[in-house]
């Protein structure tokens, strides 16, 4: 279900009943779309929260995929019942920015909650995706995370290559990616979750080339977009031919790709940094290297935008509520919970104290690593083109893109015909946003 600019005024346009509980323990519903090792991060986290003190419980709902979690959200809240808390993808933070009257900045909710926020102490990369242009921090970073490259060590040696040399740039990738095929080390050589966050917003990024206008949307929502020029279309070009053999397999809009890189289908795979706890679930003998970048692009690698996800508070609840949200937000600041989180799941720690604390263990020396998504994220300064993408109705304009690049996967038309047809199209869904 997709929901355009009007639809999402009139849903956050509506005001939220309050709710009270008649029990002793205060209840915080946490609505999310964690599944596998990072769904039993999610059952710990809770847990551990809830046995540390005797006023809050909060009860973790999973709603389904990323799209699916924000889609729940937006229909529980026009019928007021929403939750407590969200977590939302990165890819729907402009739509909840636009619904100011629906939701509760997280800054406010600290500071009702007797702490004082402080945007110093957060990963600064991190903070100001999810803050107004005054600094407000809106949403709490939950599991940020940065798309990095995987690879099975396995098949690599198999195929004769390097296993202990991942390949650093798309060029790289795609030469490995058809070793892989043609040795028959494996069936695929290549594999990707996410094309539209990693192979273009983060494409983009990563190479210092702009998405769209304003600053990819940073700077205002009258946005056109940019993914057309090109590198782009080269970029795209080249996986449409690697995926006329199978050299490259598609898996799906989302993360459906990804057993085919734990099953040993593909040798190599682009995905989330998040994706780890998974990839080390499965026995598998991987490596890791830096998302690649095209070797063409002025002054790439530049840095990567953060991914994953945020938690939203909705409006409309109970003071006594909200103090049990600061608490859980609180607790999931310590510095010994995101140390946890990050060592365990590969998300990127959200403060600057549990980085310094993981650094200070000596955990990198022995996974270094661990460290690439933080150092992709802050190893330079952000540019016009890579402080990442806000949109008032991303969500509609990826699903436009993917509509494209699946016809163009399927050999029905070329990536220049792709790209201009995302152009053409994601334009005019986001002036219908814009209500123009």
């Amino acid at each position: 279900m997709t929901f355009r600019g009007t639809s999402l005024s009139l849903a956050f346009g509506l005001i939220l009943a309050s709710s009270t509980s008649s029990f002793a323990l205060t209840e915080i519903s946490w609505w999310h779309a964690m599944t596998g090792a990072n769904n039993e991060v999610v059952e710990t986290l809770s847990k551990e929260f809830n046995e540390s003190q005797s006023e809050y419980k909060v009860v973790p709902v999973f709603k389904g995929t990323y799209p699916e979690t924000l889609n729940a959200g937006i229909a529980a809240f026009r019928a007021k019942q929403a939750p407590h808390i969200m977590q939302v993808f990165d890819a729907g933070t402009g739509v909840m920015m636009g619904a100011e009257g629906a939701i509760k900045p997280v800054a406010d909710i600290l500071s009702m909650g007797g702490a004082k926020f402080d945007k110093s102490l957060y990963l600064p990369g991190i903070v100001a995706y999810y803050s107004k242009p005054d600094g407000t921090m809106l949403s709490f970073p939950y599991n940020s995370s940065s798309p990095i490259l995987y690879y099975n060590k396995d098949i690599f040696k198999k195929a004769g290559l390097d296993e202990n040399n991942p390949p650093k740039t798309w060029p790289e990738v795609w030469e490995a990616a058809k070793k892989i095929k043609t040795s028959g080390a494996a069936k695929c050589g290549y594999t990707s979750t996410w094309l539209t966050w990693i192979h273009t917003e983060n494409f983009a990024a990563w190479n210092n080339l702009s998405y769209g206008t304003n600053e990819n949307g940073i700077a205002g929502t009258d946005v056109e977009l940019k993914i057309n020029a090109p590198l782009f279309v080269k970029h795209f070009q080249e996986l449409a031919d690697l995926a006329k053999d199978g050299t490259f397999r598609y898996g799906g809009r989302t993360s459906e790709a990804k057993p085919l890189f734990l099953s040993g289908e593909c040798g190599i795979f682009t995905e989330s940094s998040g994706g780890l706890g998974d990839v080390v679930k499965s026995g598998m003998n991987y490596g890791t290297g830096q998302l690649p970048y095209d070797p063409d692009a002025k002054g790439a690698p530049q840095n990567t935008t953060p991914g994953g996800a945020s938690l939203w508070v909705f409006g409309g609840k109970t003071d006594a509520e909200y103090k049990g949200v600061a608490a859980f937000f609180t607790f999931l600041s310590r510095t010994d919970i995101q140390a946890r989180l990050h060592q365990v799941s590969g998300y990127l720690p959200v403060t600057l104290a549990a980085y310094e604390e993981t650094k200070k263990s000596g955990f990198y020396d022995k996974n270094p690593a661990r460290e690439i998504p933080i150092k992709q994220m802050m190893g330079k300064a952000p540019t016009e083109n890579s402080k990442g993408v806000r949109l008032p109705n991303l969500p509609q304009v990826r699903d436009i893109e993917n509509e494209e690049f699946e016809n163009m996967l399927s050999g029905k038309q070329t990536a220049q015909q792709a790209l201009d047809n995302a152009v053409k199209r994601g334009n005019a869904a986001i002036k219908q946003a814009n209500g123009q």
